[in-house]
C-alpha cells in the first residue's frame, strides 16, 4: 500500500498524533528491550532497597497506563474501569517515595550550634552592663 492509501484510512486531523502516537511505541519498545535484557535478579541485586521499590513502581505503572490506552482503543472508558484506582494507589506509593527521597536530601539541623547561634544573637541587658563595668573606658575617671 502507498502513503496515500494509508492516508485515506483515517481523517487528516489526527495524523500528527498518530505520527506522535507511533514514535512513543518505538521508544517504550526501545526502553523494554533494554530492560529485559537484563535479569530482575541481577538488576535488583545491584540496587538499594529504596531504588527498587522506584523501579517496580515505575514498571507497574507503565504497565497500567498501557492497558489505559489498551482499553481506550477498545472503546473502552477506562475512567470507570478499576485501572483508574490502581494508577492512583500506585501514584500514592510514588509519593510517599518522593516524600523519603526529599527528607534525605534535605539538609541536617546541627542543633547544638543553632542553639549557640540564636543565644549570641539575642540582647541581654545585664550582659551589656557586665560587660561596660569590665572594661575601663579610657581618659574618664570613675567616681
Amino acid at each position: 500500500m502507498s502513503e496515500d492509501d494509508n492516508m485515506e484510512e483515517y481523517p487528516t486531523e489526527i495524523h500528527d498524533y498518530l505520527a506522535a502516537f507511533e514514535k512513543s511505541l518505538g521508544s517504550v519498545d526501545e526502553m523494554l528491550k533494554t530492560m529485559m535484557s537484563v535479569s530482575r535478579s541481577e538488576l535488583l541485586q545491584k540496587l538499594d532497597p529504596l531504588e527498587q521499590a522506584k523501579l517496580d513502581l515505575v514498571s507497574v505503572y507503565a504497565l497500567n497506563s498501557m492497558f489505559w490506552v489498551f482499553l481506550a482503543t477498545q472503546g473502552i472508558n477506562p475512567k470507570e474501569h478499576a485501572v483508574k484506582q490502581e494508577l492512583e494507589r500506585i501514584r500514592m506509593y510514588m509519593n510517599k517515595v518522593r516524600e523519603i527521597t526529599d527528607k534525605k536530601k534535605a539538609s541536617k539541623l546541627d542543633k547544638g550550634a543553632a542553639s549557640r547561634f540564636v543565644k549570641n544573637a539575642l540582647w541581654e541587658p545585664n550582659a551589656e552592663k557586665e560587660h561596660a563595668s569590665k572594661t575601663p573606658t579610657k581618659g574618664k575617671k570613675r567616681q
